[in-house]
């Protein structure tokens, strides 16, 4: 149990988020948190904190966000076709194809580091494919992406963010030269559509099609490769048999939902604002403050899930908030779902007798709750 000061009355709570006893396994904290103050002003990190499922789902759906209409609806129109359930639908064959493939590199050798032999390739290369980016620039894509995303901690050092500025500035010029490619010789890709695409007689930007393109691979991929990690390694522990979990599709669809709520790969959201605003019994919030939604705490919310401690994939008690909520649900949830609910049972059903060689490693990040290394042996 980590080390957590909890002042009810005022709803001041204290505790370092770079404690391993934390960041390994906050569920403990936050059933302290949902007990006593589900509200609350983080002392180390001087703001407003939001761990209750009904409020997070809330200030999800309302605008408490960093984009907001016009603006956000002119972007998310122009891409979202695109991720709708019927188009990714279309994306199964070339997902199972690929799931197969990589277990094939390495199914005879008897163990294998899961994250980058499969949870990192799936993901990026499917989105690479979506998008219209050459699959054999996935090495670059993925070193530009977890470096930018290590300022998305608590505190990172200026080292960090020198570093995170330098992918970003050499990503954003790799993606300059697709755009340009593109337009010279459009495609039947994502990408050409986004900019080809015309609303009320706008097309999105150059400075846009980099960010929203930056944005459409990372958070394609990112929160995938930890939910795979955190997926098979929750599974496992369970000692529950994974031919049961993975039965029927039905069955499948339960056990990701349940990997999402139970081992979310992303625990907070920060947001803002946008009017002054008071929330949940006298909490006032003034315009441009800056909050916090902690999405895994809302997930084990005992006032939403029964047990909430507990992995049990029969569970059927309504939506994890893995994805958000409201206007701002994430728009791959989809693509992300039916990469979840093909990889795994098909990882499962190929190597039955996978085991955790050691206790996998939980990264030194409480914003993206996922694993250094997953050693899997058979």
């Amino acid at each position: 149990m980590p080390a957590i000061s909890i002042d009810r009355t005022l709803r001041r709570v204290s505790i370092d988020a770079r404690d391993p006893a934390f960041y390994r396994d906050p569920l403990a904290a936050y059933a302290e948190i949902h007990a006593q103050c589900p509200a609350f002003f983080w002392e180390e990190r001087q703001q407003w904190y939001f761990a209750g499922y009904d409020l997070v789902n809330a200030l999800e759906a309302h605008s408490l966000l960093e984009l907001e209409p016009p603006a956000h609806t002119r972007l998310r129109t122009l891409v979202n076709r695109a991720f709708v359930s019927r188009q990714i639908e279309q994306l199964r064959p070339d997902i199972e194809q690929l799931s197969h493939a990589l277990i094939d590199s390495f199914a005879d050798d008897g163990e294998v580091e899961l994250l980058k032999s499969f949870a990192e390739t799936l993901p990026v290369t499917i989105i690479a494919r979506m998008l219209g980016i050459p699959v054999e620039a996935a090495p670059d894509l993925l070193d530009w992406s977890h470096r930018m995303v290590r300022m998305y901690v608590f505190n990172p050092s200026y080292e960090t963010e020198l570093d995170a500025n330098q992918a970003s500035a050499d990503f954003a010029d790799y993606l300059r030269g697709i755009i340009a490619e593109k337009c010279r010789t459009p495609a039947d890709d994502l990408l050409t559509h986004m900019i080809t695409s015309e609303k009320d007689g706008e097309r999105l930007s150059e400075a846009e099609l980099v960010s929203t393109t930056a944005l459409l691979l990372n958070a394609g991929h990112e929160a995938t490769v930890h939910q795979i990690g955190n997926a098979v390694k929750t599974i496992l522990q369970s000692g529950l048999p994974a031919k049961d979990l993975f039965a029927t599709e039905t069955a499948t669809a339960l056990t990701v939902e349940e990997c999402l709520r139970f081992a979310a790969p992303l625990h907070i959201f920060q947001r803002y604002a946008l009017s002054d605003i008071e929330l949940d019994e006298g909490v006032t919030l003034r315009k441009g403050d800056k909050i916090g939604l902690l999405l895994g705490a809302a997930n084990v919310d005992p006032k939403k899930f029964t047990g909430p401690n507990a992995f049990r994939p029969t569970r059927d008690e309504g939506a994890n908030v893995s994805f958000g909520a409201g206007l701002h649900f994430c728009i791959g949830a989809p693509l992300a779902r039916l990469e979840l609910n093909l990889a795994l049972p098909i990882l499962f059903q190929r190597l039955p007798n996978m085991r955790l060689k050691n206790e996998p490693e939980v990264k030194d990040a409480f914003h993206f709750h996922g694993l250094e290394r997953l050693d899997l042996v058979w």
